[in-house]
């Protein structure tokens, strides 16, 4: 995984990762082929950004969405940060709130350990 120069990879490389990770574990987990990266981040021109709003992008959408249900449970949302040095903005903060609210699991994972950690402990529960 590339770092950084302070030696901390970057978020895209750790979620990079973790869809590595999802693609070879999915012979033993097959909910893991759900898995799914929502695209509303990156810098974008004016034009494209107002095109993507017009077509529903909505800041603050968590990054990645497992849609299984589980123990009672609509499916799993995950905010991926680095593993050091990543902040939460009002937007997301906002979205995860709404999501638990709706019956749905959505955290926030620094690194793809954790992450990986947390769609494993989910897809675990009955």
């Amino acid at each position: 995984m590339a770092r950084t120069e302070t030696g901390v990879p970057r978020e895209a490389d750790e979620q990079e990762a973790l869809f590595r990770w999802a693609a070879y574990d999915a012979g033993r987990w097959p909910e893991l082929r759900l898995l799914y990266h929502v695209p509303n981040g990156g810098s974008r021109n004016l034009v494209e950004a107002a095109r993507l709003k017009a077509q529903g992008v909505r800041p603050g959408v968590p990054d990645i969405c497992l849609p299984v249900a589980r123990a009672g449970l609509h499916g799993l949302y995950i905010e991926l940060k680095r593993r050091r040095g990543g902040r939460l903005s009002a937007d997301q903060r906002a979205w995860i709130e709404a999501l638990r609210r709706a019956g749905y699991r959505a955290l926030v994972c620094e690194g793809f350990d954790a992450a990986r950690a947390a769609i494993l402990e989910y897809l675990e529960e009955e």
